[in-house]
């Protein structure tokens, strides 16, 4: 069952070309999850990076003495919405996988819940995806995926898994929750690619 948020204030692109094709602009962050709100204490919250060669994982205070980044970044959501210049803090995915030896260049996002979603390795390494655990420099709330989501803003939003709890490489490149429900595999929002 998804969960959303009603009433958001929207604009049309036409009004800011800074935004993708098909987007609106909102001041709000609209809630949409494809279940209920996960509540994970950080003491309990566990993180993991499963390879063909192993496993590794992290607690909330392992995880919190990685370097952490400033990121301000635009998000944009498959139904359309669009929110510019938003800032987070976050563990970027280039020190998870520091020193990581993969052949698979495909992954898979789990999160507390049961969602999953495929991502290319290429979408999370060099810059582009955070382990992301602050939003307009308050705690995320879980609403929004608190205490840790992923967040990949260059992709639809709905690849940037709420409640994350671990990364797993994979061979090819499987589908998640919503990929197999006809979403794209990738979700470019700058081509449309929405669905399959």
């Amino acid at each position: 069952m998804s969960v959303f948020s009603r009433g958001f204030g929207l604009r049309r692109r036409e009004s800011d070309p800074s935004l993708p094709p098909g987007q609106y602009l909102t001041e709000d962050f609209p809630v949409l999850s494809a279940g209920p709100t996960q509540f994970v204490d950080t003491d309990d919250w566990r993180f993991f990076l499963q390879t063909e060669k192993g496993r590794t994982e992290w607690s909330w205070a392992e995880a919190m003495a990685l370097p952490i980044e400033e990121v301000a970044t635009d998000i944009h959501c498959v139904t359309r919405w669009s929110k510019l210049g938003t800032s987070w803090r976050g563990i970027s995915l280039d020190s998870i996988f520091a020193g990581v030896d993969t052949e698979y260049r495909y992954v898979m996002a789990h999160s507390y819940g049961g969602y999953t979603t495929n991502v290319p390795l290429d979408d999370l390494l060099g810059g582009k995806a955070w382990l992301a655990f602050e939003f307009d420099g308050e705690p995320l709330e879980p609403v929004h995926g608190g205490p840790m989501r992923l967040l990949v803003p260059h992709l639809y939003f709905w690849k940037s898994a709420k409640w994350v709890r671990g990364l797993q490489m994979q061979q090819n490149d499987d589908p998640g929750f919503w990929e197999q429900n006809g979403y794209h595999l990738r979700g470019d929002p700058w081509k449309e690619q929405r669905y399959w």
